[in-house]
């Protein structure tokens, strides 16, 4: 395994990787991300089916933001 530093919603977060870099969809997965969310990688926003093709790596800035419904 080999770990990667990121800066996850301002703080740094370690990561467990096979190969130095992790995809958007199992840093999802591995967050337990689900519902509504969104997934901005290094100030740009990853649309969800680019997830499987789109890897975080080494020193990215991953900004996660949640959606609720309300009134």
């Amino acid at each position: 395994m080999k770990k990667i530093i990121i800066t996850l919603n301002g703080e740094n977060n370690e990561f467990d990787t096979e190969s130095g870099q992790l995809s958007v969809s199992k840093f999802a997965e591995i967050r337990n991300l689900k519902g509504f969310f969104a997934i901005e990688l290094n100030l740009k926003i990853i649309n969800k089916e680019d997830y499987d093709s789109t890897f975080i790596k080494e020193g990215d800035s991953v900004e996660v933001v949640g959606f609720a419904g309300g009134g």
